[in-house]
């Protein structure tokens, strides 16, 4: 019988069949030939696949159930079942023998017969070509003997199909098993299992009837069954990967915990995006959740607040108690309602104002009533600022009760094990207002309870408490305590606690009592064996009485109040700073700087942090010190000593004066540190609120406004740049841009220049003129804007003024309020540019635009500035830190600079609103709702999802908390947050629309809304219900808009309101109510200012970098000269300004003239004499003279514009003698070259200067060849720089630079910026093509010929080359090559210069002719060789 009748005659056998031999082989077991059942042919995959349709079936019967627990407790129950199969399976096996065991055990034991068995009907089965698809099962212990496809299928064991028969088939045949057997069965499941590491029925020694011989024998010949283990471990292995594939996948299974945070994915993002808490109020508290504030914690915490907030607010005194309601309300709306700032500012108002109704006096009618003439007046308590700061605060205050209520535990364990009640941390605990006092009653407890505290940490380890670091052993101060020297510190009269309640004036004075005896004999008989002699005791005890001041907190809060009111700050330069701060250095402003005081420290912020920024580059050390320190101590002297006149009493007081002395001192090295940080957080905190003011000011600016439109209307716009180009010469980008944002076109003009007037024929106009006259003609555009990175931007503005001008371009046209049809020229305006620049390069502009180039999306960015400068900043997101603020910006912690930034944001954003549908469908919008009260990044993408779930449109505000919709947006207190700062569009045909809802007005106030509205219409309660009955709840204030009446809204008396709706439900609703009817008249009024163009000094910053600070009148800069005349000198400094040399200016020498002094191109330094902001040009001056005098900014000596003792000068004179001195007899000065790349340097300082920098930059430096040789040194690769050899030929004198400049003797130059650029820069490029070529290597040689070797091997019969650097030779590579594997390695030197590169003495001017000549060098050669 072949294998194809074995497959077929077992697929021909069916389920009767199969019953049939089990009824067979059930009833007489001895009988017959135990066939094998169909399913351990098979793996267990088929009854799987029954268990899921089964399942399946079932799921559909109930209704497709989706309910995750469920699904999971399917699966394990499966598991569950298919392992159990398994091991029962496996246990059958283990615990039968089979044939061959019988047989051999019936020969050595005769009269044990082995049943006879008939040969199998069935043959075994291959695995079809259906499982060649799938990985396969490792064989287990079941089938490690069945790798052989040729050997036959051993008989069916009897206990195996008998159980399996009896699981399969228990609901259908009756039982008819014996006793035994179940017994069987039982121990079958329940003890051959556990026996996993042998076969347990080989182990036992009745397991078949054999003695303890035999049964040796049987394992000698058998094994003990250990043998296939290994088969039973992969078996188990493979259920574990199972598992494994059956395990649900997170995202965080799949990528990176950094990529979860980056997308806002994880947990934390999830629990914060479906908490209904406002996001930002979630993330600022999570530290301190599990801080829960009673009621008098926060009636503490209000007047903690108020104080603060009181130090920096100049309010009347009749105003405090009303500041601190209104900040406790604040409070309450924060932490208790969970209002976030934008809703509290805009709806709950009136809490932060004060109202005062004040009679008015009417002299000119004495009859009228004088109660009933008043006049309210109003004081704003706290704006929006304030509101942020409570907040702020408030976190702050929860940290401090975080930190007092672990000291609270600490006391209270401390009282619990020793009954211990300290009275100064029971006063100054609950007392402590800052962190500083907390930090020092916790220092005092660790001080004056060490022993205990040690106590208690052995009892939390041995309890099984969290692991801490083992105490260490007495300290010297308990050794003090427990010795007899402390007697001493008791001598002395006073605690330290009393004498620092005496320094702080706080109570009833503490009187010093002297002993009877001297210090020196009580000290005497205090001696014992840890203090032996009285000299010990006293030191001791003096030092202990220190350490006790020191500890004490009242006498830690003296010191730390004078140390605030007497502060002074020194800035002390260092070895590095000394010669690396010269008078040219940003820091030689403060390198001397002395006694400056702390008042003076707050009107200087960025100061200050620029001190701490040298300090941390190791230039200064600032020094925050004590002040009239000296006269402080004395004051403290009687608050100390006894009041007695005696020897005695002088010797006492001494030593308690020792004592304070030793004690201050190390006071004020304790609070130095502390004050010098609170500092620095104070000047940061301050420059960040600059940063935000200036923010806020350029938020707060509405659309550019078209000529006829109202305020808000958001404008067309054509933009145009050059860039960084230049006018004439570079192509000017453009781009048009609706008012929706849409770019529509773009493109670029190259000559726009106007020609003369149109009598004048000799000048044509450029030829791309008629093109912009007829794109403008075309589009209509309301604006045209401008801008660039260099004054050239001047240029292209003054051209499109004349082309509008001359070609008379008009925007749009409008009806004036005669109803007549105008159209006026078009305005040219030049645009900030600050987030155009960063969006040029961003990855949102690529994604936006892919296929414009970065200067058209600089100009699309300048046009969607025009239309809403409010979008774009918010479009930063984080890059919002980016833009230039503040001088210091720098200096803050960019987290700090970052929330302030992001409240100003989320203020001019809840004042603006956001259109829900429009964000829905507009990603420009959409980056508004993030700032939203109540949202946040999570919480916004998140509402954008639900609501495209939805259907993608939301036709109320209602509709966000799930009502007529499938799924809620946001939850109830979210919602109550945002609610009134998302609008949505009214449309007049939808009778379900509320018009309210695209107001200000809040939900909760709609009913006060439409009762305006109602008595504006005159209605009475029945025409309200009749219409509200037939046309809803917005019927009324519907019927006020279609009646045009809504300035009917003005005559309502609005006080009258006000006080009923206080009266009836304790609502202070004034302000709201102004509200109200604002929004009933124009709903969404553009509350922004009015877009603001640049000013002069804006513009000039913006178009050169420069500001007051770095370019003014007075100060000397390097001008590059451009045209040298007899009478005047054209010249441009570094930033693009034009510079005029007049000619009483050129020089102090008049008998040379100016084209023998200077040549085109020298770089001078020059002093500038009057400087145009407006026109880009100035007029310098380059008499020596004049030079040599500057007069304003950092080149004047700092020490000048200081207040007499402010700056060291003997320091600073004593630091110029000593430099100077360095310099040795005989030699020459070092010499100095006005030009910006010039560095006094020497070959390792420059290397160092350039490490960090890009290749091909330069640093020019003196030569030590002598005074006609110059060095530069220019950086060729990372740790390779090459020095180049100047020498100057044809010099006017010894320090002035020759007119011409030679190189290697083979190149010759100029001047230094010809030198530069054609010989540096030209060898840089050629360095970066050959680093950009295919045939580079980067590495060393041993490197490339490493690679050369494994491409031979890999390519026997082809040869290869390739280039690496040489960094032994800078300038130089190698070319390495091999010409086959068995060829040897081979490398000549390439040399880089200005116009290519040199081989073998040829040149070669780009990568493509060096391959080339190197290939017919080698072939020559090859040649050459051959002959």
């Amino acid at each position: 019988m072949s294998a194809r009748d074995l497959v077929e005659g077992e697929a021909m056998i069916d389920d009767d069949d199969d019953e049939e031999l089990v009824d067979d082989y059930e009833g007489e077991p001895g009988e017959g030939a135990p066939i094998k059942r169909r399913e351990q042919y098979n793996d267990s995959s088929e009854e799987e696949e029954d268990d899921d349709d089964e399942e399946a079936e079932r799921a559909v019967r109930e209704g497709f159930i989706d309910d995750d627990d469920e699904e999971l407790e399917g699966r394990a129950e499966r598991r569950r079942e298919k392992r159990k199969r398994r091991r029962q399976e496996r246990e059958r096996e283990d615990e039968h023998l089979d044939e061959e065991d019988l047989e051999l055990i019936g020969e050595l034991h005769p009269g044990m017969q082995a049943p006879v068995a008939a040969e199998s009907k069935f043959k075994r089965l291959k695995r079809g070509h259906k499982d060649r698809d799938h990985p396969q099962p490792s064989h287990g212990i079941d089938d490690i003997f069945n790798s052989d496809e040729d050997e036959e299928e051993p008989p069916a064991e009897y206990g195996r199909y008998r159980r399996h028969m009896h699981e399969e088939m228990g609901d259908f045949i009756e039982e008819d098993t014996f006793s035994d057997e179940e017994q069987r069965d039982q121990e079958d499941l329940e003890v051959a299992r556990p026996a996993r590491p042998g076969l347990s029925a080989l182990g036992a020694p009745d397991a078949a009837g054999l003695d303890e011989n035999a049964l040796e024998d049987m394992r000698a010949a058998f094994g003990d069954g250990n043998e296939y283990g290994f088969a039973l471990d992969m078996e188990d292995q493979e259920e574990e990967q199972e598992v494994v594939q059956e395990k649900h996948l997170d995202l965080k299974d799949v990528f990176e915990p950094s990529q979860l945070a980056e997308k806002m994915l994880t947990e934390e993002d999830n629990q914060i995006r479906l908490t209904d808490e406002p996001e930002r109020h979630q993330i600022a508290r999570a530290p301190y959740r599990h801080v829960v504030l009673t009621e008098d914690q926060f009636r503490e915490e209000a007047a903690w607040i108020s104080n603060l907030m009181l130090l920096k607010k100049r309010l009347d005194p009749d105003l405090r108690e009303p500041f601190q309601r209104a900040v406790a309300k604040v409070l309450e709306f924060l932490v208790t309602d969970d209002w976030e700032v934008p809703f509290i500012f805009q709806h709950r108002k009136d809490y932060m104002i004060h109202a005062v109704k004040v009679p008015v006096d009417d002299d000119d009618d004495p009859d009228r009533d004088p109660g009933t003439a008043y006049t309210t007046k109003a004081e704003k308590l706290l704006n929006m600022t304030d509101l942020w700061d409570i907040f702020d605060h408030d976190l702050k205050f929860r940290a401090l009760v975080d930190k007092r209520n672990t000291i609270q535990r600490t006391v209270d364990n401390l009282h619990a094990i020793g009954e211990i009640d300290d009275p100064v941390v029971a006063e100054m605990l609950p007392a402590a207002s800052t962190m500083e006092e907390l930090q020092d009653v916790q220092d005092y407890l660790h001080f004056q309870y060490a022993a205990q505290l040690r106590d208690l940490a052995r009892t939390d380890d041995a309890s099984g408490g969290p692991s801490r670091r083992r105490a260490a052993g007495r300290s010297f101060f308990e050794r003090v305590r427990n010795a007899r020297a402390y007697g001493l510190v008791r001598a002395c009269g006073i605690t330290a606690d009393a004498f620092a309640q005496n320094a702080l004036k706080a109570g009833r004075r503490q009187y010093t009592e002297d002993p009877a005896e001297s210090p020196e004999a009580v000290a005497d008989g205090l001696c014992d064996t840890d203090f032996a002699s009285a000299d010990h005791v006293t030191k001791a005890a003096r030092a202990m009485f220190a350490e006790e001041m020191v500890m004490s907190p009242k006498m830690r809060k003296v010191v730390r109040q004078a140390y605030y009111m007497n502060g002074a700050v020194d800035c002390i330069r260092t070895e590095k700073g000394l010669r690396r701060i010269d008078e040219q250095h940003p820091y030689y402003e403060f390198k001397y700087l002395r006694n400056q005081q702390l008042s003076d420290i707050a009107r200087q912020p960025e100061l200050y942090l620029r001190m701490l920024q040298a300090e941390a580059e190791g230039l200064v050390d600032v020094r925050v010190r004590f002040d009239r320190l000296d006269h402080f101590r004395q004051r403290l002297y009687p608050d100390l000593e006894s009041d007695n006149y005696s020897e005695l009493a002088d010797a006492w007081n001494r030593l308690r004066r020792e004592s304070l002395d030793l004690a201050l001192g190390k006071l004020e090295r304790l609070i130095h540190r502390g004050v010098k940080e609170n500092i620095r957080q104070e000047c940061e905190n301050h420059v960040a609120r600059e940063c935000r003011d200036a923010f806020s000011q350029r938020l707060d600016q509405a659309p550019y406004k078209p000529k006829g439109m109202v305020l808000g209307t958001v404008p067309r716009v054509l933009a145009l740049s050059t860039g960084a180009g230049i006018v004439g010469r570079d192509p000017i980008h453009w781009a048009y841009v609706e008012e929706d944002g849409r770019v529509l076109e773009n493109g670029r003009f190259t000559d726009l220049s106007v020609g003369g007037d149109p009598a004048d024929r000799h000048v044509p106009d450029g030829r791309d003129l008629d093109a912009l006259a007829e794109l403008v003609r075309r589009r209509r555009p309301d604006v045209i804007g401008v801008s660039g990175q260099t004054p050239e931007t001047r240029r292209l503005y003054k051209l499109l003024t004349e082309a509008v001008d001359r070609r008379d371009l008009r925007g749009a046209p409008y009806t004036d309020d005669r109803d007549a049809e105008i159209t006026d020229r078009l305005e040219v305006v030049i645009v900030n540019d600050e987030v155009a620049r960063l969006y040029q390069h961003s990855e949102r502009a690529a994604r936006d635009h892919p296929g414009f180039a970065p200067l058209t999306r600089y100009c699309v960015a300048l046009a969607r500035y025009l239309q809403s400068p409010l979008r774009e900043y918010a479009a930063l997101g984080r890059d919002v830190t980016s833009l230039p603020l503040q001088p210091g910006q720098q200096l803050v912690a960019p987290e700090l600079l970052q929330r302030q930034l992001e409240t100003a944001l989320v203020d001019m954003v809840n004042l603006v609103g956001v259109d829900l549908n429009e964000a829905v469908g507009d990603p420009a919008t959409a980056n508004l709702l993030p700032y939203v009260c109540g949202l946040g990044p999570r919480k916004a993408a998140h509402l954008l999802q639900i609501v495209h779930l939805n259907g993608g449109v939301v036709t109320g505000r209602a509709a966000l908390l799930g009502v007529h919709t499938q799924y809620p947006a946001v939850g109830v207190k979210v919602w109550h947050n945002c609610a009134s700062f998302l609008y949505v569009d009214f449309e007049t045909a939808d009778p379900d629309a509320d018009p309210l809802d695209n107001t200000r007005v809040h939900p909760e106030d709609y009913d006060i809304a439409r009762k305006m509205a109602a008595d504006a219409l005159e209605l009475d309660e029945e025409d309200i219900k009749a219409e509200t009955d037939e046309n809803g709840a917005g019927a009324i204030v519907r019927k006020l808009f279609r009646e045009e009446a809504q300035d009917r809204v003005n005559d309502l008396i609005l006080e009258e309101y006000a006080e009923q709706l206080e009266r009836n439900l304790n609502q202070r609703k004034r302000a709201t109510l102004e509200t109200i009817r604002a929004e009933l008249q124009q709903p969404y009024e553009e509350l922004r200012k009015p877009f603001a163009p640049l000013g002069t000094d804006a513009i000039f910053t913006m178009l050169t970098g420069e500001t007051t600070a770095t370019l003014a009148e007075g100060m000397v800069v390097p001008v590059s000269l451009k045209r040298i005349a007899d009478d005047h000198i054209d010249g441009r400094l570094d930033c693009g300004v034009d510079a005029l040399v007049p000619e009483a200016e050129l020089t102090d020498r008049y008998d040379l003239p100016a084209r023998a002094l200077y040549a085109p191109h020298q770089t001078v330094p020059a002093k500038v004499l009057f400087l145009n902001r407006k026109t880009f040009t100035c007029t310098v001056s380059l008499r020596a003279e004049q030079v040599q005098r500057p007069t304003a900014g950092g080149s004047g000596r700092a020490g000048s514009r200081r207040a007499p003792g402010e700056w060291d000068e003997r320091q600073e004179q004593r630091d110029q003698a000593a430099l100077q001195a360095e310099t040795p007899r005989g030699e020459r000065a070092v010499r100095v070259i006005k030009h910006p790349l010039f560095r006094p340097f020497g070959s390792a300082q420059a290397e160092e200067f350039l490490g960090s920098q890009a290749r091909g930059d330069v640093v020019i430096r003196p030569s030590s060849k002598g005074p006609d040789h110059l060095a530069v040194t220019w950086k060729v690769a990372d740790g390779v720089f090459q020095h180049l050899d100047v020498l100057e030929l044809d010099k006017e004198n010894e320090f002035s630079v020759g007119r011409t400049l030679k190189v290697g003797g083979r190149y010759t130059y100029s001047d230094l910026d010809d030198l530069i650029f054609n010989h540096v820069k030209a060898m840089a490029k050629k360095v970066d093509e050959m680093t950009l070529h295919e045939k580079y290597q980067e590495g060393t040689r041993d490197a490339t010929y490493a690679w050369l070797n494994t491409y031979t091997k890999a390519n026997p019969r082809r040869s290869a080359y390739a280039f690496c650097i040489d960094p032994k030779h800078p300038g130089y590579f190698f070319l390495c090559f091999k010409a086959g594997e068995q060829a040897p390695l081979h490398s000549w030197p390439v040399k880089v210069i200005p116009q290519g590169y040199e081989l073998q003495r040829n040149p070669y001017p780009d990568m493509r002719a060096l391959c080339n000549g190197f290939k017919l060098l080698f072939t020559n050669m090859q040649a050459t060789r051959r002959r």
